[in-house]
């Protein structure tokens, strides 16, 4: 777009065309916006012919965005809610009130995910929590606002535009069912000799092990791929597999389950995990408020995982 037609675009343009990629109808929009169907009709056609593209078209009665829409909307989403920020006075976030639902992006390990619910039941009943998968395009969706936090291991630096807390280095064990044949006579040829559960949600992890293992020219067994964590302790406990985690992980699982951990017979890297969150919600006090629960819970289901490991050998 040039300056000239920067100067004539009207604000109130892209105000409808996100209605409209939302609510995918003239009509919906129009409601949404307050506004009549006409209304909305007049302002998609200035839109059309001052961005030279159809943007949104009829396909067997639905409207259909064009290619160009799809790429637009995600830069136009963004640029809406700092005007936005920018023009509304600061509010208040009162927990105990507030219905709002926030989104975040953390493995699905099960002691947190108690711990975090928990804790928002206490101080905000009335708020709800989206746990999202971690998908390709995180790092965009927590720049953009559509995730209000997440979690990843701190392995490369961050994009711009997101600010990070890190989190206390985490040590791996390998754990396995109470009797476990290789819990006997505990070595680097027994870790080897079983079969591995591994979780496709640690693939980054997973190779840096297999990376360590090939360097003294072995590899280990892979037994079972599974989808996320919670699986992981219930098949160790009636299988002869094992699972090579970080206490985190594991948490409440190991009592649970009747597990035993040992310390991997070979040098395996430490992990560490940071929490991120869009720069432009560093001051948000619904985010600050959010990332003082999420945060917290982690710090206490670490330490009561890492206590759960003394006198592991």
């Amino acid at each position: 777009m040039n300056d000239i037609q920067l100067h004539r675009l009207d604000l109130n343009l892209l105000v409808t065309f996100e209605a409209l990629m939302s609510e995918g109808s003239v009509a919906k929009a129009a409601e949404r916006l307050n506004k009549t169907p006409s209304a909305i009709s007049h302002a998609l056609a200035r839109l059309r012919d001052q961005l030279g593209d159809p943007l949104m078209v009829k396909v067997g009665g639905k409207m259909q965005p064009s290619p160009f829409a799809l790429t637009l909307i995600d830069d136009v989403r963004p640029i809406l809610r700092s005007i936005q920020r920018v023009v509304t006075p600061p509010q208040p976030f009162d927990p105990a009130s507030s219905t709002r639902t926030f989104r975040i992006a953390v493995p699905a390990i099960t002691a947190l995910i108690a711990e975090v619910f928990a804790r928002i039941n206490d101080a905000a009943p009335g708020v709800s929590l989206e746990w999202v998968g971690l998908g390709p395009h995180l790092y965009s969706a927590v720049a953009d606002e559509r995730i209000d936090l997440a979690l990843l291991g701190a392995d490369k630096a961050l994009p711009d535009g997101l600010m990070e807390q890190t989190m206390p280095t985490l040590q791996r064990y390998t754990y396995m069912r109470a009797g476990h044949p290789a819990a006997e006579n505990w070595n680097r040829q027994a870790w080897l000799k079983w079969p591995h559960v591994v979780v496709g949600l640690s693939n980054a992890a997973r190779q840096t092990v297999e990376e360590r293992v090939a360097r003294d020219g072995f590899e280990r067994r892979i037994g079972a791929h599974l989808p996320e964590f919670s699986g992981v302790a219930p098949l160790l406990a009636r299988t002869n597999m094992l699972g090579t985690s970080v206490p985190l992980f594991m948490a409440d699982d190991v009592k649970t389950y009747g597990l035993i951990a040992k310390r991997p017979p070979l040098e395996l890297p430490d992990i560490v995990f940071r929490f991120f969150w869009s720069a432009r919600l560093a001051q948000d006090p619904a985010n600050k408020w959010l990332r003082s629960i999420v945060i917290g819970a982690y710090e206490t289901v670490h330490k009561r995982s890492v206590k759960s490991m003394r006198g592991a050998d």
